[in-house]
């Protein structure tokens, strides 16, 4: 599903049809219940599109089977947390779960005795939640993750937030006419300005710029202040 301008042009040039938003939101629901993997663009505004996904023809939740110790897809800032107190074993989770980040694990309980109990690999998971939402007995809950997601605002922080965890800031900048503008540049530097002190720390280093540096002084001065 993709809205706003980015929609606008896909019904332009008849790649898309309009919908109300009745409609929008029945067809979500039923994703829902399907237990598609129902995500947005990785913004907090301006979002342009909703994907539905499944495990077995969407390109990125492949990506994820195949690669997902290389988190090819954005994990969500939570996690599953299973009670095996209560939970039976059924195997429920293992069918929904779209990339196969959970599986049986064999414990030896004691010499006599071996059990079998569900384990989610932490490594892999993308926090979607569908197993949750699949568990009957209600054993399977979402915890946040102790490392914090950081959504990017727009489109612009999520680009420039990508190039620095990539180390490829210089690249993005120098390399990409649409940066050439005086606006465009001042986007970015925006966003640097807005980042925690070690993502500032990650593109000043990239950049070696002493102007940057300064900018960055402060800005943060002037937070503490």
């Amino acid at each position: 599903m993709t809205f706003n301008s980015t929609a606008t042009s896909l019904v332009k040039h008849h790649h898309a049809r309009r919908v109300e938003v009745s409609k929008c939101l029945e067809l979500l629901h039923h994703a829902y219940e399907n237990n598609l993997v129902q995500c947005g663009e990785n913004v907090r505004e301006g979002v342009t599109f909703i994907c539905n996904c499944c495990g077995c023809c969407c390109e990125a939740m492949i990506a994820a089977k195949k690669f997902g110790m290389l988190h090819p897809v954005q994990t969500t800032g939570y996690i599953p947390i299973i009670n095996q107190d209560s939970c039976t074993q059924c195997g429920k989770c293992l069918k929904v779960c779209p990339i196969g980040a959970i599986d049986f694990e064999v414990q030896e309980v004691s010499k006599e005795k071996i059990e079998k109990r569900i384990k989610i690999n932490e490594d892999v998971c993308l926090g979607c939640g569908v197993c949750a939402r699949a568990c009957s007995q209600g054993s399977i809950l979402l915890k946040r993750r102790e490392e914090k997601i950081i959504t990017p605002v727009n489109s612009v922080h999520r680009v420039v937030l990508m190039a620095i965890e990539k180390g490829q800031l210089q690249d993005l900048i120098f390399d990409n006419q649409a940066f050439g503008s005086h606006k465009a540049m001042a986007a970015v530097l925006s966003v640097i300005l807005k980042l925690p002190p070690i993502k500032q720390a990650m593109a000043s280093r990239q950049m070696k710029s002493i102007y940057l540096e300064k900018l960055i002084s402060k800005a943060n001065s002037s937070k503490r202040t």
